[in-house]
């Protein structure tokens, strides 16, 4: 199919689910713009990439990010925006209004968008609804952390109200070591909730959703993490499609009452103890594992694109359950590394060849994107986008 130039933008080519999103429009013959800081970015490398921009950094010199974006729409007649990082998420909210002059852009405004990235305002939102969620402690002075401390149920959870990924987040064990990490925390993101340790026994869910501009679902997926890195929890590095219509209803109840539009993630866990989902928090944009919902049948970036065209198309709510799909450079490699259980693990590490099982970046048919990846490394020598994204994860 022929691609046409111009028609999506798509920021943060150096994510995987930036390559995902490109390649789901690009195999319906959508022409796709990927921008990043820098040129060896990952989905810029893809065959169904058509135009590459690079852009200032969203991190460092956020105004000139801002205009440079405006001045190619200006320019250019691009139908859609979508940006895939918090970073740049934030800053298109904050000019909804200067962007949507020249674009479709199914994003919230930056008041909705502070309120779902923010745990402690999730959290009080699902208690009110009747979420199940892990017993959470919130303290306006970390003084106060100390003089609980030997009042609260050990293991737990220190975690930015912000989400972060993994960053930010520690694991306590006893009374002795809570206020020293809290503070410790506290110093880089401020205030932190104290959060119940969930087992890791547990697995997670994501529940992704759609909604259109009247808060109604028009997509909808589930999956289960099967593996993660780092092993103590971050992002998945193999996740399987699933079918869990009470965990749907708890996303859409949710986002219903933010009054969401565009995509979103919310996440729950399994609680061994008394076999409760309970909600973690909401990733408020595309989220790392996007291929594997496109693999099963639902392809957001497409679905996207088409509400875009001012389509009304029925919910798209059925798909493959069991598919599966990898992170396998370098996430799983990670995760084997890291895993003492590493020669136990089901399904097995080594099996490559599962014909249920795709990757989030490895393809015979779009292969450049592998190359991208592995050239990733030397724009930390020299960009300063790229050093500011690593020095933020060794936070």
């Amino acid at each position: 199919m022929e691609q046409r130039q111009g028609e999506v933008f798509i920021t943060d080519g150096h994510w995987r689910k930036t390559l995902a999103a490109v390649r789901a429009l690009g195999k319906k013959g959508v022409g796709v713009t990927v921008g990043e800081t820098t040129w060896l970015a990952t989905a810029a490398f893809s065959r169904y990439c058509c135009r590459r921009v690079r852009y200032p950094s969203p991190l460092l010199d956020p105004e000139g990010f801002v205009d440079r974006l405006l001045s190619l729409f200006s320019r250019n007649r691009y139908r859609l925006l979508l940006p895939m990082e918090d970073a740049t998420l934030e800053l298109v909210s904050r000019h909804l209004k200067d962007f949507s002059q020249w674009t479709y852009l199914p994003i919230v405004p930056p008041e909705k968008l502070a309120a779902a990235r923010d745990k402690g305002s999730v959290l009080r939102l699902a208690g009110r609804l009747g979420i199940p969620s892990p017993k959470t402690w919130r303290f306006r002075d970390p003084a106060e952390v100390e003089r609980v401390a030997r009042k609260l149920p050990y293991p737990l959870v220190i975690k930015p109200r912000i989400s972060s990924g993994a960053l930010g987040v520690s694991y306590v064990h006893g009374p002795e070591a809570l206020a020293g990490q809290y503070r410790a925390i506290h110093r880089i993101f401020p205030f932190p909730l104290i959060q119940e340790y969930i087992p890791r026994e547990g697995a997670g869910f994501g529940a992704s959703i759609l909604m259109d501009e009247n808060h109604r679902v028009r997509a909808s997926f589930v999956h289960k993490r099967l593996r993660e890195y780092p092993v103590s929890g971050g992002a998945s590095t193999l996740r399987e499609s699933v079918r869990r219509d009470d965990l749907l209803e708890m996303a859409r109840t949710l986002l219903e009452a933010l009054e969401w539009t565009g995509v979103a993630m919310v996440e729950f866990k399994l609680d061994p103890r008394d076999g409760i989902c309970k909600l973690m928090e909401i990733n408020p944009r595309f989220w790392g594992s996007l291929a594997l919902a496109i693999a099963s049948g639902v392809n957001f970036p497409y679905l996207l694109y088409r509400m875009s065209l001012g389509e009304n198309f029925p919910p798209v709510d059925r798909y493959k359950v069991g598919v599966r799909c990898r992170w396998l450079l370098p996430g799983d490699i990670l995760h084997f590394l890291h895993n003492p259980q590493r020669m136990k693990l089901n399904p097995s590490f080594f099996r490559f060849f599962d014909r249920k099982t795709s990757y989030d970046i490895l393809s015979l048919k779009d292969p450049l994107p592998t190359l991208g990846r592995l050239l990733t490394p030397l724009t930390f020598l020299y960009d300063r986008d790229m050093k500011a994204r690593l020095r933020q994860r060794r936070i």
